[in-house]
Order: structure tokens, then sequence, then C-alpha cells
């Protein structure tokens, strides 16, 4: 099978989590063929992870706008170059499918209908504009994009129109219109300037040169790595050529959007046709896509608010290397019975806050507890103000101690960096304690969660995100926000040895049964027969007629004509 593969941070460029992942799946599947389409901007030196003999890489597109395959025309051309560009007759194309895209962004909803359905984007960075999928609103906004795209293909590109007086004006119009949005009737001209930059840059893989029959017309199946403008070129391959589309999300592009701290400075009107453009790109490729495969079932939940059919979604937990973590989960005594461990990014979202506070708790009822905490080198410069902060917190609330009148103060927290020499590896930083503790108010999968499960380590976590389903009944699960909750739950691992031995060892034996590289294979392998055997037969030019010769022709036997020798067509003497 030839599988067109969508890679979200352009594997094989890129080695993050997504990168890996793409690695695990291509290497895995080695009876399958996988074309690469990479959305990242290419690497002077080549690809970080060299490629196996089953995968290629067909095309490359940095969504900034460097890329060889990209035609830079279609984005960063001016209002005048667009004009010379398209002559009368497809400037009036371009035009009307502006506008019927444009008219299904701003169309306002109807309450309990289509796409988003009670999504908010109220306390997000939005405007409170509720749901993403009117039906009107999303009919108008798909008949629109495929109209540009069928014009960007036949135009190469759409060179500069996408930010052109043309559609500036086709925008304007659209958000004063009767039945608009409130939000997008308040916009104003700065407003519509910058939503149609950033429209450009969501629908530059519209002027791509990859929807041809030797690039994505050539695949039998597109699978993207995620939603949003990574599966958009998936949703072009099934206008243009029928192509079943299989949409992996590990994260929700729509949420990350509302949660994005990046647009905090931008008028509530722009946030409100921002928040409808990832809608409603967000319900049709849902709409069209053969198949959804969230992660968890709390991507799996935003899915179909959003509009997905429940039949056709399907949770394939994501696949972790399980081996790394055995030496760690045959000894479930190791560690200090009377260390905490939390292991992730400082950012506010992980509410570490909470977390010193509950360990002040905990202090007051067991002198001895200690707490790690261990953080992950991130490129973030708002991390650092974070971790200052809370460093000062837990210098303030717990000074440091001293054994005697002649030795040295000691914290009983510790902060400390990953690949340091107090916390090597994973490995070592999960075995150090006898309880992983996350304290969160905002989560997707955390992974670090199956890690602490690998290594046979009772956790105490709070109901976040996909925490529940992770843990199903093999940890302890508290409030977010509430530090009292979370040190009883923590003082209860720490006093009790045999529950919180029986607890790591019943959660080591839930993450390898639902959560390796090999379940993960498993399922994508079912998965794609599954979606091949659903799709019509494609006959390209030059494959022959289909069935022309019978398997039984190539095999000798009585069942041959005599008159005919098997595989060259001449009578026999």
């Amino acid at each position: 099978m030839r599988i067109g593969l969508l890679t979200e941070g352009g594997y094989p460029y890129a080695v993050g989590e997504s990168g890996v992942w793409c690695e695990r799946l291509v290497r895995g599947l080695g009876q399958h063929r996988f074309d690469l389409y990479a959305v990242g901007r290419p690497s002077a030196a080549g690809a970080s992870l060299p490629l196996p003999p089953n995968a290629r890489l067909v095309r490359t597109a940095d969504p900034e706008g460097a890329s060889g395959n990209l035609l830079e025309r279609a984005a960063l051309g001016t209002a005048r170059a667009a004009r010379r560009a398209y002559g009368r007759r497809d400037r009036r194309r371009f035009t009307e499918a502006y506008e019927r895209l444009a008219t299904g962004l701003c169309a306002e909803e109807a309450e309990g209908t289509g796409g988003a359905r009670g999504v908010s984007t109220a306390g997000a960075g939005g405007s409170g504009a509720a749901d993403v999928g009117e039906p009107g609103g999303a009919a108008a906004f798909a008949e629109g994009l495929y109209a540009l795209a069928e014009l960007a293909r036949e135009r190469g590109g759409l060179p500069g129109a996408l930010r052109s007086d043309d559609a500036v004006r086709a925008l304007e119009a659209a958000c004063r219109a009767p039945g608009a949005r409130r939000g997008a009737a308040a916009a104003g001209l700065p407003d519509h300037l910058a939503f149609a930059e950033h429209l450009e840059g969501v629908l530059r893989p519209l002027s791509l040169d990859w929807y041809e029959e030797d690039a994505l017309g050539a695949a039998d199946l597109c699978h993207a790595a995620a939603g949003g403008t990574t599966a958009l070129p998936g949703l072009l391959a099934g206008h243009f050529f029928g192509t079943p589309l299989l949409v992996t999300e590990y994260g929700v592009q729509l949420r990350a959007h509302y949660l994005s701290a990046a647009g905090a400075d931008r008028s509530a009107p722009l946030r409100t046709l921002l928040a409808a453009l990832h809608g409603r790109l967000a319900a049709e490729v849902y709409r069209q896509a053969a198949l959804l495969t969230p992660g968890n079932a709390h991507t799996r939940r935003w899915q179909e608010r959003c509009g997905a059919d429940r039949d056709r979604v399907r949770t394939v937990h994501p696949g972790m290397a399980a081996d790394r973590f055995d030496g760690v989960g045959e000894d479930e005594e190791s560690g200090d019975p009377a260390t905490l461990v939390w292991v992730g990014r400082a950012e506010p979202a992980k509410d570490l806050v909470a977390l010193l506070h509950a360990f002040a708790e905990i202090r007051t009822r067991q002198p001895d507890a200690r707490l790690r905490i261990v953080t992950v080198p991130v490129r973030d410069p708002g991390a650092e103000p974070y971790l200052a902060q809370c460093r000062a917190l837990a210098a303030q609330l717990f000074p440091d101690e001293a054994a005697g009148a002649h030795a040295v103060g000691e914290n009983p927290v510790s902060f400390e960096e990953l690949g340091g020499p107090e916390a090597p590896t994973l490995e070592d930083t999960y075995a150090s304690g006898a309880v992983v503790v996350l304290s969160s108010v905002v989560e997707g999968f955390p992974a670090g969660l199956v890690e602490a499960m690998f290594c046979a380590r009772a956790t105490v976590s709070t109901d976040v995100g996909a925490v529940v389903e992770i843990i199903g009944g093999t940890g302890l699960v508290v409030p977010p926000r509430n530090p009292r909750a979370l040190a009883d739950a923590c003082l209860a691992l720490l006093r009790d040895p045999e529950r919180r031995y029986r607890l790591g060892a019943a959660a080591r034996a839930r993450a390898l049964e639902l959560f390796t590289v090999e379940q993960n294979l498993a399922a994508f392998r079912g998965i794609y027969l599954e979606l091949l055997s659903h799709a019509p037969v494609r006959h390209r030019p030059g494959d022959g007629a289909l069935f022309a010769h019978p398997a039984e022709a190539h095999v000798p036997g009585s069942w041959t004509p005599r008159a005919v020798t098997a595989g060259t067509g001449a009578p026999d003497a």
C-alpha cells in the first residue's frame, strides 16, 4: 500500500514528539510504502533522521514561505502582482470563491446546530463566540475553500490574491452582512488586514504542487499526523482524487489555538474571526475524513463536539517505548520511600505553586518528606521567570534546614534539570522517589504519567485532560487547584508502602497493555487495511487493464489453455 504521510513539524527534519511517532510508524510498518510530505522548514544539513528503505521524501513546504517546492509567489505577492497574474475571468472566480469562504466564516451560529457545539472561546483568548459550525456557514466555507483550491491548481497558485484589495473588501462585506457574528461585525480595517495575513498562511497549502498524479494523486491513502493545516493537503487530495483521509490527533489544534497566549494582544473581533477560521477548518477535516484516530478520550470528545461522526472516530493510544524503563519497573521497591517526584515543563499550566503549598502541608505531617522538581529543558522564554517564581516560593515556604549547629542547611525541595548530574535520565529520576505527582490544571495526554507507570510508580494526579483514562484504577486522582486534597493523597501513599507497591505493579501492567509502540503499530496496521478495503479501486494510467491476466494464467497446470504457452502468448508447436 502507498501511504501519503502528511507530517507535522517537518519530519524527517524535526525530531520532536511528532517526528518520533512518524519514525516509529514508518519503520514499524515496513510492508507499506510511505511517501513523506513534510510541512516544516528544511534543514540545510538535510534530514535529522535517516529514512528507512520503505520511505521517501516526496515534497517539503516551509510554512513561512522559504521552500523550494512552495510557489512563493502564491504567498508573498502584492495586490498589484495579483492583478497582473490573473485575468479578468480568474479574478472574478477568485472573488466569488473568497466571498463564499468569508461568508461561511462570518455567519452567525445557530445554537445547537452543527460544528463545534458548545465549544466556546470565552476565557481562552476568544471573544465568547460559541459554536463553530452552523450548517449554512459550514457549507459556504467548504464551497469557497474547494473553489479556491481548484483555481490555485489550474493557475499555479494564488499569487498574492489572498492579500489583495479584492480579498480585504470581500472580508469586510462579509463581516458587515446581515446575520454575521456580532464580534465580526465590529472588526475594523486593521483587523481585516491582520486576518487576511493569517488566512493566507493557513491556506498556503492550496498553492503547493502536491496535487498531481505523481504526488498525492498516486497515494492509496493519505495519513495526516495532525489536524488543521497539516491535514489540509489530504483534504484536497480527497477532493481531487477521491483518496481516503486518515487523521491522527494526539492534541487538538483547535484547543491549542484557544489556549495559546500568542494572541492575547489581539482585538476581540480579530479573535472572533480567527476562532471561526480554525473551527470551520477543523469541522471540515472531521467531516471529510474516512477515519479519525484520537490518542485519548479527551481528544475524542473535542472532535465529536466539533462535528465528527462518532462512527468514524476510533481511539488509538500513542505508542511509547517501554523497554528503557524495564530496569526500574522490575524493582518496585527502589527509590526513597519519603521522596515525591515531579517531572515536566516549568509553566503556569503545571501549577507548581499549588504543588509547593501542598508539600508545605505534607511537611507539617511528615517532616522527613522531600520533593524533587525535575524540569525538562525548554526554549520557551517564559519558562525561566515562572521557574524563578517557584524557586522563590520554595525558599519562602521551606527555609534551609540544618541537622546541627555546625551543618549546612538544606532545602527539602530541590530544583533540577533533566540531564544534569542529579537527574541524568528519566529512568533515574523516576527511580529516585516513591510517588510521582502531577499537579496540572491543563493537560492533554500527559506522557510523563505513562512513563511513571512503566516504572511501576504509584501516582497522584489532578483530574485534567486524559488523566483518568490513563490511570484507570492504578493511582489516586484529586481535583485541580486543591493543595489540601493533593497533600492528603500523597500522604496516604507515603504512609502505606504495601498499597503503594500494589498500585505501582498494577500501573505497570496497565501501561504495558495499552500504551506501548507495539499496540499502536498493530492498530494502524489493521486500520490501513480496513480503509483500503472500503475504498474504490482506482485505475491509474500504465497499470494495464484490471484482471486482464488472472493469477492462474501464470501457473502451469491443466487449467492453462494448451494452445497458448503461459507468459509468452505463443502457440504450442
